[in-house]
């Protein structure tokens, strides 16, 4: 397969794989794409403009797949801690004064025994972030605006992955992930 996987500029390119119901299930390389649907386990639903083409065979690029046999997924599957993560289940916005956040806070410190978790960290920004040091919210007489919790549903799946065109009409609306 000539090309397989690199886009015009070498970037690796990636496929985001939806189950039979639609359900974003995450995101695989081109080539584990590719071996799905020549399985007959997917069928590519969007496709890039340059067609794979292979000695006997040309097929789309597929962008987007969907399996054709329902896959079960545990409901409460966990969504790693990141930064990226937290950053976004927040809106971007600081949990104490809500300007533009581009740092994360741990409410209880981590000098005070503070752990890496959903329920612990809120997007912060750096003014903000500086005043509060390693004292606790209720020590600085602030109130988080929300409630930090662990973010769950199907948009969760590509926490960190950059999404490419075309995928969006695949993958639920903004509003359901803050």
């Amino acid at each position: 397969m000539r090309g397989a996987g690199r886009g015009q500029i070498g970037v690796v390119m990636r496929t985001l794989v939806l189950n039979a119901g639609y359900e974003p299930l995450g995101v695989v390389s081109f080539k584990r794409a590719v071996v799905l649907v020549l399985a007959g386990k997917a069928v590519v639903l969007a496709a890039d403009e340059v067609p794979v083409v292979a000695a006997t065979l040309s097929l789309p690029r597929p962008s987007v797949i969907i399996l054709t046999r329902y896959v079960r997924v545990p409901h409460l599957r966990r969504v790693a801690v990141s930064r990226r993560g937290v950053l976004r289940r927040d809106g971007g916005r600081c949990a104490y004064c809500r300007r533009s956040a581009t740092t994360v806070d741990h409410v209880l410190p981590r000098s005070r025994g503070g752990r890496d978790t959903w329920e612990n960290l809120v997007a912060c920004c750096l003014r903000c972030n500086g005043l509060k040091g390693s004292r606790t919210p209720e020590e600085m007489g602030w109130a988080l605006r929300t409630r930090p919790v662990a973010p769950v549903g199907p948009a969760w799946v590509l926490t960190g992955v950059e999404s490419r065109p075309g995928w969006s009409d695949y993958l639920p609306v903004a509003a359901e992930v803050a």
